[in-house]
């Protein structure tokens, strides 16, 4: 297991180099630059400016630079907040999307699993198919337009909400946001678990457990809930990036100020170190908790393994 854990570490490497020159070329060919404004600059001013963050330099150059910089844990300065560094910027945020996330995604996997399990349980009748309606409206729907609809039925039409995080304190404000968020991870994940656990309930050795006696509820907790949760375990690491992708809209939506507001602002503002910071921090937080989900994958399947 460690040496596989390993392997992939290494072999994550060239992609997150990947990462980081496409992310580089890209923002580097965007039009415009982080320091045009309404008003011309002076010649001598704008290269002081140029010289000052080595935008003067060729763009292997630049790039060099900062590939080294990010071996360090270096992502520059911030072209726009020119107090603030890459890195002090994302530290003020990050503790905000973190518990955006791990609220969400805990949500999203009480309630979903608690809905596939029942609709698993109750095949073929109302309570499945409601369950099944409300998921497929659940996938259907994305978090853009989630959100709106949560902060006009429960802002603006009855009052119990706050419509943004400034205008809420304590858990008031948290509640529309994790919502929006995990409502989309919701409806898969109920429609995992329900096909999964059919399938399980199907197999011979849960009818040999029926057939000597043991009570439903033995069935599923001893029996059937662990091999049933290896297909939603799998859709774990779809769900990280789900989860992450959506955290920036449902910031923007809401003025949550985390890491999804940053992003968007510093590319409004063409901040180009920002971007590709949080860039870089987006895609080793996607290969680590895939890394992770695949090691529990292994951990609670004996029959993986992992050389």
């Amino acid at each position: 297991m460690l040496r596989y854990a390993l392997m992939r570490l290494v072999g994550a490497i060239p992609t997150l180099f990947l990462v980081v020159l496409v992310a580089f070329l890209m923002v580097r060919a965007a039009p415009g630059g982080p320091f045009d404004t309404e008003r011309v600059l002076p010649p001598e001013v704008a290269a002081n400016i140029e010289r000052a963050y080595h935008l003067d330099e060729s763009l292997p150059q630049q790039f060099q630079r900062y590939l080294f910089g990010v071996m360090r844990g270096d992502f520059g300065p911030s072209f726009r907040y020119s107090d603030y560094t890459v890195a002090e910027l994302v530290r003020g945020a990050m503790p905000v999307s973190v518990r955006l996330g791990i609220l969400a995604m805990i949500l999203a996997l009480i309630v979903g699993v608690a809905a596939g399990l029942l609709a698993a349980l109750r095949r073929n009748t109302v309570t499945d198919r409601i369950v099944s309606a409300i998921a497929m409206t659940g996938v259907s729907i994305p978090v853009i337009v989630i959100g709106p609809l949560l902060v006009l039925f429960f802002a603006v039409q009855l009052g119990w909400l706050p419509a943004g995080w400034s205008g809420g304190r304590g858990a008031s404000r948290w509640v529309m946001p994790v919502i929006a968020l995990a409502l989309p991870q919701i409806a898969f994940i109920a429609r995992i678990t329900r096909s999964s656990m059919i399938e399980v309930l199907e197999s011979e050795f849960i009818r040999t457990a029926r057939a000597q006696g043991l009570a439903t509820a033995s069935i599923i907790r001893y029996h059937a809930m662990k091999p049933a949760m290896l297909p939603l375990l799998s859709y774990l690491g779809p769900a990280i990036v789900g989860i992450v992708t959506g955290a920036i809209v449902v910031e923007q939506i809401f003025g949550i100020p985390g890491l999804g507001r940053l992003f968007v602002q510093g590319a409004q503002n063409r901040d180009f170190t920002l971007v590709l910071g949080l860039v870089i921090l987006y895609a080793t937080l996607i290969i680590v908790l895939n890394l992770i989900v695949d090691l529990l994958y292994g951990v609670i399947d004996p029959r993986v393994r992992r050389t």
